[in-house]
């Protein structure tokens, strides 16, 4: 797949994470929803937990949602902000773990008609995978 070539937005999943963003994100603490489709084509939501020391983005919290509902095999993955700030890309710690959890993973970027999917790897060049440095 070149970098043109790019699958269609889940827009199902970008909707799921706009509405748990409307709905649920409450003043500082939570204002980022995360969306993810898992393979059996469930759809599971998130959001931040803010914390002045660090608290997991809305992706990192989505990593445990999903595992907590038996949902291992993520394969598509967006994050809204609230206040209808439209879809927002993974920092780079989120994207680095979300590539060691599911390599395979698509994540949706972009803004208003310009959203597009495109592979974790495609934003991490030269990619570090953690489990490629471990001993056997």
């Amino acid at each position: 797949m070149s970098t043109h070539d790019h699958p269609p937005v889940d827009t199902e999943l970008v909707a799921a994470a706009r509405e748990v963003a409307r709905r649920y994100a409450r003043g500082d603490n939570h204002t980022v929803a995360a969306a993810g489709r898992n393979a059996d084509g469930r759809i599971v939501t998130a959001l931040n937990a803010y914390h002045f020391t660090g608290g997991p983005c809305a992706e990192l919290v989505l990593i445990g949602a999903a595992a907590g509902q038996g949902a291992y095999e993520l394969t598509t993955v967006v994050a809204v902000g609230d206040r209808e700030r439209g879809v927002i890309p993974p920092c780079g710690r989120c994207r680095q773990a979300l590539l060691d959890y599911f390599p395979d993973l698509r994540i949706i970027v972009g803004q208003g008609s310009a959203l597009r999917t495109v592979p974790v790897r495609d934003l991490l060049p030269e990619t570090y995978v953690w489990a490629d440095h471990q001993e056997d």
